[in-house]
């Protein structure tokens, strides 16, 4: 008769225990509700940066204050098209700088841009309104940019599924590899909705934050992971599930920590960026903010939980034990 497997009264682990698996359908659920609002929020309408579609940005110096949402309003009437006007300073001279960008595939005339000059200096006449600089930007230099930064994504994970298979292939690494990837991919999900939901544009802002969460986000997986692979010696016998409980349990605190200290670091970017209207830091901040939250939740509850269930559609209750060789002793 084969021996029964060991069950496990009291984990021996130094944490209190919570039951993570027993609320996968909450947390599949979650996930799900997530990624639907974060897709649907594309139906609301998606600002896509001029460096992706291509346009030009006019520059101008001026003293005084201007009122920027006046200037879109006349100006988007002038030209026909959509104008995204923002404030800042000038690094050389010090002086403030008013950035005028509108969308369009060939760019515009001298004369359009002369009639856009006149415009703004008839509305503010006092304020010195000088023209700094004119560029055009190519909507194909934007999209090659966006392509490769896809390839870019794709590649790591790609690479992060290679890693994990072969780190981790004492707990069926591949499947652990996917796992890992379908969270990453639900949070960068979420991510892109909220940047929707806030009124942000698809930028280089965003593609910064979708290809540092693709390391950032993940790490927390990799750290249960490992958890799972340790406690496999220590707990031989246990269910899938206990190991994965245990498990999580044991990082939670760290995670937590990372992910809030993290967390308020963006919070703290948020608020200083606000006060010195440092807009585009903001564009990167709060997404990545959102992302962090909603990375360690995946890394945490989702991932480990989706892996269970994935063992158990295969048929696996309990991981078995590898046993370490032993040394040679020499007489």
């Amino acid at each position: 008769m084969a021996e029964k497997e060991k069950q496990y009264k009291h984990y021996p682990v130094d944490v209190k225990v919570r039951n993570f698996c027993s609320k996968s359908k909450l947390f599949f659920l979650l996930t799900l509700i997530l990624v639907v609002i974060a897709v649907a929020s594309s139906f609301t309408g998606v600002d896509i940066a001029l460096e992706f579609k291509g346009g030009t940005i006019i520059t101008y110096s001026y003293e005084g204050d201007v009122d920027k949402s006046a200037i879109s309003k006349d100006l988007t009437d002038l030209i026909g098209t959509n104008v995204n006007v923002q404030d800042g300073e000038s690094l050389d001279s010090g002086s403030k700088t008013l950035s005028l960008s509108f969308t369009s595939t060939e760019g515009l005339t001298v004369d359009r841009q002369v009639e856009v000059t006149d415009a703004i200096q008839a509305r503010y006449p006092d304020a010195n309104i000088q023209l700094l600089d004119s560029n055009d930007v190519s909507a194909r230099s934007g999209s090659d940019f966006f392509a490769k930064c896809i390839v870019a994504a794709a590649f790591a994970a790609v690479v992060l599924i290679l890693y994990i298979a072969f780190r981790f292939k004492q707990i069926s690494g591949w499947s652990a590899g996917v796992c890992a990837i379908i969270g990453l991919l639900a949070t960068l999900v979420v991510t892109y909705g909220a940047v929707v939901l806030f009124g942000f544009e698809i930028d280089s802002n965003f593609m910064a934050v979708i290809l540092t969460l693709l390391g950032y986000a993940v790490n927390d997986t990799i750290v249960i992971y490992d958890r799972i692979r340790e406690n496999q010696q220590k707990m031989p016998g246990m269910y899938i599930e206990d190991l994965v409980n245990a498990s999580c349990s044991q990082s939670l605190r760290r995670s937590i920590r990372t992910s809030t200290t993290t967390f308020f670091a963006m919070i703290a970017i948020v608020v200083v960026a606000a006060i010195m209207g440092l807009e585009s830091i903001q564009h990167f901040a709060i997404p990545m903010a959102v992302g962090i939250v909603v990375g360690t939740y995946h890394s945490i509850c989702f991932v480990p939980s989706l892996w269970v269930w994935w063992q158990k559609k295969r048929g696996i209750e309990t991981l078995k034990v590898i046993e370490k060789k032993k040394k040679r002793v020499t007489e």
